[in-house]
């Protein structure tokens, strides 16, 4: 029977964390091509209109491991002390944004019985999920990296490339308030938001993986 030594342990919990991530990222790749998903576009329909499909518990499973991998990530480097409190607290309304987003899906526009209380939900806690996120990562780049600048500036490179995703839905929004547009129409907005999901998993990824453990040198004659 194999054992793993205790200062081995955070980096098997990270590493089973970045997996949850991993696993959870190819299902929902997966459902951009099997049908009948495979007819939504990933172009201008958002991701959560998986969630109204037939394959909607593929959607709640990859949302799920997602969620259970960022939890364990930011577990660890907690208990490790690499993590600031307001971090913390970021990365857990980011996890719990996931599983509020699973517990209510998006509006069924198609439904004219539909309801909008769940909905409205649903939207709250993905805008508070995709802030949340990248705001994590740039409060902790340093305490988690403190003598890793490139690691440092790789985290702090994605979050910011995330909350620029974050921004042009954002001007989406100001534009069409101006000119009595529909927002979701003036720009890609499945695109936009297919971007800003993957770069902000290979943020969190980034901040999560191990250290490398730096080999002792041999001792001297």
């Amino acid at each position: 029977m194999t054992t793993v030594s205790a200062d081995r342990r955070p980096a098997v919990l990270a590493l089973a964390g970045i997996g949850a991530l991993a696993l959870g990222a190819v299902l929902m790749l997966l459902l951009q091509v099997v049908p009948p998903t495979d007819e939504i576009s990933a172009t201008w329909r958002t991701i959560s209109e998986y969630g109204l499909s037939d394959h909607k518990w593929v959607f709640d499973l990859a949302v799920v491991l997602v969620a259970a991998g960022s939890a364990v990530a930011f577990a660890v480097l907690r208990l490790q002390g690499r993590l600031p409190v307001l971090a913390a607290v970021l990365g857990a309304f980011w996890t719990a944004g996931l599983l509020v987003i699973v517990a209510f899906p998006k509006t069924d526009w198609a439904n004219a019985a539909a309801t909008g209380a769940g909905g409205t939900l649903h939207r709250i806690a993905s805008v508070v999920a995709f802030v949340c996120l990248p705001l994590a990562v740039l409060i902790s780049a340093r305490t988690v990296f403190p003598d890793a600048p490139r690691r440092r500036f790789l985290a702090r490179a994605l979050a910011v490339a995330s909350l620029a995703w974050f921004a042009v839905i954002l001007g989406a929004v100001a534009v069409a308030a101006l000119t009595d547009q529909r927002w979701w129409l003036l720009i890609p907005l499945g695109l936009v938001e297919r971007g800003m999901a993957l770069t902000e998993l290979v943020a969190l990824a980034a901040l999560a993986a191990p250290a490398r453990q730096a080999t002792p040198s041999p001792a001297g004659p």
